[in-house]
């Protein structure tokens, strides 16, 4: 009895292929409609060269993986069981330098070119390297905490909690560390790459922002309990609106001593926003000195240090605007 062809159900399987692929193409679209994918959305010069080099990459390693697997699913569907046409056995077949040269060739062709992308691109977006500008970079210090951020304006002499502004088109130094708290990564997609805050350790992160608007901030480390809400606003203003908000916030009624410092190393989850009209001096320097003093290096607990009592839940969460520590942050 004749063997009947397969053709038709290679037919089907393509179909079948087509509208999978179809289906996933459509099921991203519906997911993301109306979503803002922050890091293919930047506002800032850092994350531009953060996208565009992405996108290099994930072109060359296309041209790569892509005719791979076309030839993974070839081979597949060539030497299948149900092939009407048997592939020849040859197991004493000799392959000739050809293929030995395009096995190792060709992978190495594109590490090369990779290497040329991404070794110059390493060292141009090292997040130490100051960003030229003919503007005077703003230097904020920022602490890390269990679950909240501490941002210090030095110049300013202010203080905020899970709120940053800046200045837009004006370079900004970030000096990072953390205290009492699990290493976690500063990190606002919209306008730069991540980077870690370490106990007893500073990093420091540099960016600018190109446009104005409100960006979200988050830990793009798991840190505990109070990991999912350890996010903060930051928003990109005019110079003249940095000033007024400046101006504003040095009216507050609190400020940020050591005594409310200490009240802040208190664990707590979903802290508001909260603004200080004056910081002691040094405060910085003296949470990282205070392990220093202890023998140096970087913790996640505080070095054995006595660790503040949690404080219960809380329900409230981080509004637009900033208030005030005597409004909405109690303790």
């Amino acid at each position: 009895m004749p063997r009947r062809s397969k053709k038709p159900r290679q037919g089907n399987l393509f179909r079948v292929l087509f509208l999978a692929v179809l289906a996933f193409v459509l099921l991203i679209t519906v997911l993301l409609n109306g979503s803002e994918v922050r890091l293919l959305n930047p506002k800032g010069l850092i994350a531009q060269q953060e996208l565009y080099l992405g996108l290099v990459v994930t072109a060359v390693l296309a041209v790569l993986i892509v005719p791979s697997l076309i030839f993974a699913y070839f081979v597949a569907w060539k030497y299948r069981e149900s092939s009407p046409k048997k592939a020849a056995y040859e197991p004493n077949a000799r392959y000739g330098k050809r293929l030995d040269v395009a096995i190792w060739g060709i992978p190495t062709v594109f590490m090369l070119i990779l290497s040329l992308l991404l070794v110059p691109a390493t060292h141009k977006l090292e997040p130490k390297k100051a960003i030229v500008s003919s503007q005077k970079p703003l230097n904020i210090k920022v602490v890390s905490l269990r679950w909240k951020w501490v941002f210090i304006y030095p110049e300013q002499k202010i203080a905020t909690v899970n709120f940053v502004q800046i200045p837009v088109d004006r370079p900004v130094q970030f000096d990072l560390t953390a205290d009492e708290s699990p290493m976690s990564s500063f990190w606002i997609p919209n306008l730069s790459g991540m980077l870690y805050a370490m106990t007893g350790m500073t990093n420091q992160l540099n960016l600018v922002a190109n446009e104005e608007g409100d960006y979200p901030g988050s830990s793009g480390e798991i840190t505990g309990s109070g990991f999912a809400d350890m996010r903060f606003t930051a928003r990109a203003s005019s110079q003249e609106e940095f000033d007024e908000w400046v101006r504003v916030v040095k009216m507050a009624p609190e400020t940020l001593d050591t005594h409310e410092y200490q009240e802040l190393l208190v664990p707590s989850e979903a802290d508001p926003q909260v603004v200080y009209s004056a910081v002691e001096d040094n405060l910085y320097d003296k949470v990282l000195m205070k392990y220093m003093a202890a023998g140096g290096g970087h913790g996640h607990g505080g070095h054995g240090a006595a660790q503040p009592t949690p404080k219960p839940h809380s329900d409230a969460h981080a509004e637009t605007e900033p208030h005030t520590h005597a409004e909405g942050h109690t303790h």
